[in-house]
Formats: structure tokens, C-alpha cells, sequence
């Protein structure tokens, strides 16, 4: 009788193991790359949710705008999350990456920061507005400053393809600098350069400022840049990149993002 119990129990122990490790093959792993602030933090809200669908979620964070896309092309991402569809569309056009949008996340407006003026209107006449050298931003950046009311681009001219060669009125005679890096422009205003300088939200973010309350002029909801997850073409139907979309698209992380970052990051859910 005790041989048949212990031989049952070494059974059912067997079972269980198998079942377990069933389950641990089951698991599927994600690895998404993120800019540091908000995305990476928008994706560990996101982690337990995914978990819960079977779903391992690991995060590769990077501080420049160069490598999430090389790294997705190379195969070591499964997405990254770091991008606006005009960024996503030049990179393509420029590198010939075979990559799209699997769905648009949050927005983050873009904001003009300035530690000598309150306003856009007290800029001076021959002063400096430092932009980043991100091409497909130049548009976003001449758009937000002619809502300002300090310059005016031609008329008809799609705001997303506008360069500087756009301009039909400057009255102040304003002067661009566009050869800064991104991720340099918090450091140069935290050392005074130029009269104003165009922050991303996610390095002003990083860098402790507060969009809604230190930008002397930022964008509305209505801005076309929206931040999407990018995969390789053909992946956007895998079941895992669905599921992490719909995830952050869900109440909960939709309404962590408006919660946490107060109008800084807005959410979009499309």
C-alpha cells in the first residue's frame, strides 16, 4: 500500500513539474526598446499587465534617437517606443528601414524654453532660438514659434515638411541655431545659451523641468507627433505586439500617463 501511495505522489509530483515547466514554456518575451522618461516608465506600469497575459516585458533604454531604430533593424528589438510617426516616415525614407506604426501612444507637446524671457513676444529684436538638428521636427518647432506670432511661414505649406526657407516674415529678425543634438538641448539651457531653445518633453522631463509650467510657449493636443510603438513590417499582427498595444491603450495606463505627467504627456489611444 505504501508503495502504491509513494508511487502515486512521485507521479503527481512528476505532473507538476511538467505542467510548470509547460507553463514557463508558454511565456512569451518582449524586448522593447524606450527613451528613459516617459516611455520606459509608461512600459514597467505596463509590465504586471502583460505579465498577467503571459507576456514577459524587458525594457532596453537609450538615450539618443539613432540606435532604437538600428537596434530594431538588427533583430534585438521586438519594437521600440521612442518615436513620432514624421521621425518614423524620415527614417524610413532616409535608411530604408522596413518599418511601421503599430499604434500611436501618447503625445508629447513640444515646448520653447527661455531663462532671460517670459513670452515668445518679449524675445529680442536679432536674438538666438536654438533647435535641435532633428529634421523632421524643424516644422514643429517654425509651427509652434508663427503660433507665437513671432514669424509667419508662407501660405499652404504642410507645418510637418516646413524649413526655415519657409519664413515670409520674421519682424524680429530672429537667428537659428539647428546643429544641437536633442538630448543637449536641457544642458544648454541650464547654461543660458541663446534667448530661447526648444526642449522634447521627454529630455525636459528628464532634466526636472515641467513642461506646462517652465515652457514659454508649447504645443496643444492637436499636434500631428504623435509617440508610436514601431515594429518591424509584418510583426504588428504578432498576437504579443497586439496585446502590448491594447495594454497601453487600456484605462489603466491611459490614465496613469494623464495622472503622472499632468498635461506634459498627453495619452492617444489609435
Amino acid at each position: 500500500m505504501k508503495k502504491v501511495l509513494f508511487s502515486a505522489l512521485i507521479a503527481v509530483f512528476v505532473l507538476a513539474l511538467a505542467a510548470c515547466g509547460s507553463g514557463e514554456k508558454d511565456k512569451k518575451t518582449l524586448v522593447v526598446g524606450a527613451s528613459n522618461v516617459p516611455h520606459a516608465v509608461i512600459l514597467e506600469k505596463a509590465k504586471p499587465l502583460l505579465e498577467k497575459k503571459g507576456i514577459t516585458l524587458k525594457i532596453k533604454k537609450f538615450q539618443d534617437y539613432v540606435l532604437p531604430n538600428q537596434t530594431l533593424a538588427s533583430k534585438d528589438l521586438d519594437a521600440n517606443y521612442f518615436q513620432h510617426i514624421p521621425y518614423l516616415e524620415k527614417e524610413i525614407q532616409e535608411k530604408g528601414y522596413n518599418f511601421v506604426n503599430a499604434g500611436k501612444i501618447h503625445l508629447e507637446p513640444m515646448g520653447i524654453y527661455s531663462k532671460k524671457y517670459k513670452s515668445l513676444k518679449d524675445l529680442p529684436n536679432g536674438g538666438t532660438v536654438i533647435m535641435s538638428n532633428n529634421v523632421s521636427e524643424r516644422g514643429r518647432m517654425l509651427a509652434l514659434l508663427q503660433k507665437g506670432g513671432v514669424i509667419k511661414l508662407k501660405d499652404g505649406v504642410d507645418v510637418v515638411k516646413a524649413t526655415e526657407k519657409d519664413i515670409v516674415e520674421n519682424p524680429k529678425n530672429l537667428k537659428f541655431k539647428t546643429d544641437v543634438e536633442p538630448g543637449l538641448t536641457p544642458k544648454l539651457y541650464e547654461n543660458n545659451e541663446g534667448d530661447a531653445i526648444f526642449i522634447n518633453s521627454n529630455y525636459a522631463i528628464d532634466a526636472k523641468l515641467n513642461p506646462t509650467k517652465d515652457a514659454i510657449a508649447i504645443e496643444g493636443s492637436d499636434s500631428p507627433y504623435a509617440n508610436i510603438i514601431a515594429v518591424r513590417k509584418g510583426d504588428e499582427n504578432r498576437k504579443e505586439i497586439k496585446e502590448l498595444v491594447e495594454v497601453l491603450h487600456s484605462k489603466e495606463i491611459q490614465d496613469f500617463i494623464t495622472k503622472e505627467y499632468k498635461g506634459a504627456v498627453l495619452p492617444v489611444s489609435e
